[in-house]
């Protein structure tokens, strides 16, 4: 089978190497950018998603430059803990979860597709822009020639030429009117050293967490995001310009366990992003076409969820594939058990998932408080929590068990 993949991002890769795993041995990657680096900044990959990872063999490549997350908490902008619970192992789950910087992971993705499927798979510099369905295959339009394939992924993110083509009525990205700055800091670590902390409420928010482990000087390297709600991007483009004006907004927070000031004075890189999400699609199959990670769901940055989801889609798409008699049953399996579990965590995640307790911390005493107990019951919160993992799939039933995409070989 010949299988054509839009996209050479953390889903698209991922995908390649599932499908290898399951015996396909004909697999190309067109990727937009003239080169695969390290970019990008921060993320977290949840434990159902380090399960697919250890099943595809990826992931002692992957814990050697990650932090194994040992907690997630909430605090309000006084520095008031609201809520935190144990992540990972550190909760008893079988699996970890990982807070790395992306390209990293981009990079032991490709690394690993370059040694098991070839230095050619991932063919850079070649974006897909389309595609035309005929006979049961399709033709695959790139900027520099067509390509006739059996199946085509598309795995080309936020602004998918792929999803443009199968829903030409899809229009632009939606957006809440957040903005974000994301930044990296080596800083000292805080709290457990591998934390999570979501500081604020729905004025402004500054998530921290650390993704790369303290080395010899003691320093860790620190990922900080802020949000704050903006009509559109700064006129602020050099990186000192960029720290005054994120420092107009937080500069004069405290909160015990770091200096969320010092963070953002000492980062070697500021980035700005607008908070992006599109509305779930009825369906994401055309023909020998279907569609995965952002290209498919693309989500709020709410719940470390964005990466998460893509791997997953990865390994379903190859075990449907595996397991179905052809290609059009495996892709209708495939949309029937992802779809509506991705529709689920897209709405929560418009509903600011976890992170509204500190936006009701703030309604319900603006002032602060003593005594969390005077603002939620312990049951509350714990609603809360084991709404959104229930949605997300990341209940302990679900992460202790086994993958059900099997061991990642052919069966």
């Amino acid at each position: 089978m010949r299988i054509a993949i839009a996209g050479g991002g953390i889903g698209g890769l991922t995908a390649a190497l599932a499908l290898h795993a399951a015996g396909h041995r004909d697999v190309r990657v067109f990727e937009a950018a003239a080169e695969l680096r390290p970019l990008g900044v921060g993320l977290n990959i949840l434990p159902s998603a380090v399960r697919e990872l250890h099943a595809l063999g990826l992931a002692p490549a992957v814990e050697g430059h990650a932090v194994t997350t040992a907690e997630l908490a909430f605090y309000t902008r006084r520095g008031d803990l609201v809520w935190s619970e144990p992540r990972g192992r550190f909760a008893g789950h079988r699996f970890p979860q990982y807070s790395l910087h992306r390209g990293l992971l981009q990079q032991d993705l490709a690394d690993a597709v370059a040694a098991r499927l070839g230095h050619g798979t991932v063919e850079t510099g070649r974006p897909v822009t389309g595609y035309t369905v005929h006979d049961g295959q399709v033709t695959v339009h790139t900027g520099s020639g067509d390509v006739e394939a059996d199946l085509l992924i598309g795995a080309d993110g936020l602004h998918s030429a792929v999803r443009a083509a199968m829903h030409p009525a899809d229009g632009e990205p939606d957006t809440n009117g957040m903005w974000m700055w994301r930044g990296t800091t080596r800083a000292a670590p805080f709290l457990t050293g591998a934390s999570m902390a979501v500081l604020g409420d729905d004025r402004a928010k500054f998530v921290v967490y650390p993704i790369r482990p303290a080395d010899e000087s003691g320093l860790a390297l620190i990922n900080w995001v802020t949000g704050r709600p903006a009509d559109g991007p700064s006129a602020a483009q050099a990186l000192a310009d960029r720290k005054k004006e994120v420092l107009a907004q937080f500069g004069d927070w405290k909160v015990p366990f770091t200096d969320v000031p010092g963070l953002v004075a000492a980062a070697s890189q500021i980035h700005e992003y607008p908070m992006l999400d599109r509305a779930p699609l009825p369906t994401w199959n055309d023909g020998p076409v279907t569609l995965i990670g952002d290209a498919a769901h693309p989500m709020y940055p709410v719940g470390s969820n964005g990466a998460t989801q893509a791997i997953i889609d990865g390994r379903a798409i190859a075990w449907h594939l595996h397991d179905a008699p052809d290609v059009p049953t495996a892709l209708r399996r495939y949309e029937s058990e992802r779809l509506p579990a991705t529709r689920g965590v897209q709405e929560a995640n418009r509903r600011m998932g976890p992170e509204r307790v500190i936006d009701l911390a703030w309604q319900r005493a603006p002032e602060g408080f003593d005594r969390i107990e005077d603002v939620f019951t312990a049951e509350e919160l714990q609603r809360i929590s084991d709404d959104y993992a229930s949605t997300a799939g990341f209940t302990v039933e679900e992460l202790d068990a086994d993958s059900p995409y099997g061991t990642g070989g052919p069966r």
